[in-house]
């Protein structure tokens, strides 16, 4: 995972990404990464699966 931090609290997933790291483009160029499950991730103790990608788009000039 990238910049993602997650627990949980009682039956709420309480979910933290820094929006202000990047972690360079995206495959196909389009994007920024901002944070990744990279891929699908089960959340111990539950029966949950997270997938979560974070992006924006290229400042234009």
């Amino acid at each position: 995972m990238e910049n993602v931090k997650w627990e949980v609290k009682d039956d709420k997933l309480i979910v933290e990404i820094d929006l202000t790291k990047e972690f360079g483009l995206s495959k196909s160029g389009k994007t920024i990464t901002i944070a990744s499950t990279r891929g699908n991730q089960k959340i111990e103790g539950t029966d949950a699966v997270i997938g979560l990608n974070v992006y924006k788009y290229p400042e234009t000039v």
